[in-house]
């Protein structure tokens, strides 16, 4: 399947109350000053990072400002209040850190001050030249190990991130690790639902695409199973839609259509009663036809379906996942960096300017 630019179908819901659940604990507000910019890392429609440098310390950060279209401070603060939970202080090293919010002092003009880690994995993923062989299966396993425990301590605060794709994973530490960031669409489980659909769609849970009203973390779970397919496909996502009703069909067409056996919920869906009839849907589950044993081993194989369960009550949690035997063996994580990209010939053609450099 050929990789091409995910759709800008990210829904938002921000409220200017906050984020209901979590505990109301006020967030310091420092001065914007007290950091210089070194260069720009984004720029969005959602606003801007840059990186910078505290100027007392030297400690090196990225800031995020938001643009009014996204919420503007009401969203930046709602962020910022799920960044400092599910980062914990430090106590979740695979979220990234949260250092404060800074204002410009000529006017209310909020930034947020965070961890500067790396680059994301999907750009990571998509540097690789094309025909590169898929990544080795222990490189896979140490980051869904990594990704999985982050997130299992995400939820054991009762946050539920709903944006999880491979841009919002930043690799970093010599790309031995990764860490979870935008916070922006993150919501608490201690919530009342109905909840409304949010998030990107190439990555969204099935039953939040079919509006369940009391969706629960699981959806983050089934996003983690299409990052796990982009590890093993050189960053090809798997589900490619371009609307709802389409990316439902995306869906149904690698594990197959869920019936009242599977799923019994689905049969009641408008999706199910109204526009199934129309279609000819696949019933057959194809996942391992796309996903080889000569590139995942059967344990593996056992996780990623696990993952990619359409039933949500079917479908693993990261406590769950993180006790199967493909996790009993974790390596180091050692993703390629960007100078293994470069293809031998132009490798070998450094190593000869670097032998004529150093025999002058």
């Amino acid at each position: 399947m050929a990789a091409c630019v995910e759709p800008t179908v990210t829904v938002r819901n921000h409220t200017a109350a906050g984020p209901a659940g979590l505990k109301r604990r006020r967030i310091a507000v420092g001065s914007v000053e007290q950091y210089e910019d070194i260069s720009r890392l984004g720029e969005g429609a959602f606003g801007a990072v840059v990186k910078a440098r505290h100027r007392a310390t030297g400690r090196i950060v990225a800031i995020k400002r938001v643009g009014k279209a996204h919420g503007g401070h009401a969203a930046l603060l709602r962020e910022a209040r799920f960044l400092k939970e599910a980062s914990g202080g430090g106590a979740n090293p695979f979220v990234v850190g949260f250092h404060g919010v800074v204002r410009r002092p000529d006017a209310f003009d909020l930034s947020l001050v965070m961890e500067c880690v790396g680059p994301s994995l999907h750009d990571l993923l998509r540097q690789r030249p094309r025909g590169s062989p898929p990544l080795p299966e222990s490189t896979v396993r140490a980051a869904m190990w990594l990704l999985l425990t982050g997130t299992k301590k995400m939820h054991g605060g009762h946050i539920v991130h709903r944006d999880i794709k491979p841009a919002n994973i930043l690799v970093g530490d010599d790309h031995r690790i990764v860490k979870l960031c935008d916070f922006g669409l993150a919501m608490s489980t201690d919530e009342r639902p109905p909840y409304k659909p949010a998030g990107t769609l190439w990555y969204m849970a099935p039953e939040m695409l079919l509006e369940k009203p009391d969706y629960d973390e699981r959806v983050d779970i089934w996003s983690l199973g299409c990052v796990m397919v982009e590890l093993i496909n050189n960053g090809s996502p798997l589900f490619q839609g371009f609307y709802g009703e389409g990316q439902l069909c995306a869906f149904f067409d690698v594990p197959g259509t869920p019936d009242d056996s599977t799923w019994p919920w689905f049969s009641s869906t408008a999706f199910a009663t109204m526009v199934m009839p129309e279609l000819d849907m696949q019933w057959e589950n194809n996942l391992r036809e796309l996903i080889p044993e000569s590139k995942l081993s059967k344990e593996g194989f056992d996780v990623l379906s696990g993952l990619l369960t359409c039933n949500p009550e079917k479908r693993l949690t990261a406590a769950v996942a993180l006790k199967h035997p493909w996790f009993d063996k974790i390596d180091v994580l050692e993703l390629p960096k960007k100078e293994e990209f470069a293809s031998p010939m132009s490798l070998q053609t450094k190593r000869r300017r670097m032998h004529a450099v150093c025999a002058t």
